[in-house]
């Protein structure tokens, strides 16, 4: 009997049987494993490990992209399974560990300016996956999840590397993790770094300033990896301001001609 089945329903039931590729999504599930970690160890006073684990989930997740496209395993369940993951990792942990380091002890400010920060990075992530045929690919609208979880577990390492317990920063916690939720969803524009070609060859003062740079986060980490995120975090509002600058010059110019 032959079989009268549309060839989109076709086509739709074999794709579903088709399996997943391996390598990239272990990129994100150790990412997601990673995330899950970080609420975990919050939750039992950890702190310290709490921060490295939204580090490592970070490297991860910057990996299995670009595993993805080296070895032309690209698929649409990588993208959702890799921005579910970021939702927990960058999103759900941040937010959890903020609280149950600094925020806990200010009551309803405290719990609201976590949600505030989950609530960004869940409307971030969005945004992105909404916008991607459309985006300017050189830089990013508004902070990236990653980078934004980086702040806050920076600051929570930085506070654990010299004794200072959360309740002691606990303003300072709060204004970091608003700065961070708020500027998620902003549309000041961060520089995503995809124009570099790790195939090209560069002069050798880069590769230099880069082993410089390794030496520098072994020496002491939490102090260089919360330095470069954030002046990655205030980066984008000194690109804010010389963009609007360089508009209400040209603006003056045209209105002088």
């Amino acid at each position: 009997m032959a079989d009268n089945r549309p060839l989109k329903s076709m086509s739709k039931e074999r794709a579903q049987r088709r399996g997943i590729y391996l390598l990239p999504n272990l990129f994100t599930t150790g990412a997601l494993f990673a995330g899950f970690y970080a609420i975990v160890q919050a939750m039992n006073g950890a702190y310290e490990l709490s921060a490295v684990a939204i580090f490592i989930a970070m490297v991860l997740d910057g990996l299995d992209g670009r595993v993805a496209r080296l070895t032309h395993t690209q698929s649409a369940f990588g993208a959702e399974y890799d921005s579910l993951s970021d939702m927990v990792s960058f999103g759900v942990a941040p937010a959890l560990v903020a609280y149950v380091w600094a925020l806990k002890g200010m009551g309803k400010l405290g719990w609201i300016a976590a949600f505030i920060y989950c609530v960004g990075a869940a409307l971030r992530l969005a945004r992105f996956n909404t916008q991607l045929e459309v985006a300017d690919k050189r830089y990013f609208q508004g902070l990236p999840s990653p980078a934004a979880a980086a702040l806050i577990a920076g600051l929570v390492w930085v506070m654990n590397e010299y004794g200072v317990q959360g309740a002691d920063v606990r303003w300072l916690a709060l204004v970091v993790t608003l700065f961070a939720g708020l500027t998620m969803v902003s549309n000041i524009p961060y520089y995503s770094g995809k124009e570099i070609n790790l195939r090209r060859s560069v002069p050798f003062v880069v590769v230099f300033l880069i082993a410089m740079a390794f030496v520098l986060v072994a020496y002491s980490p939490p102090d260089v990896l919360f330095a470069i995120v954030g002046l990655y975090a205030l980066s984008g509002y000194a690109m804010w301001v010389w963009q609007w600058w360089h508009r209400r010059r040209a603006r003056i110019s045209e209105a002088n001609k």
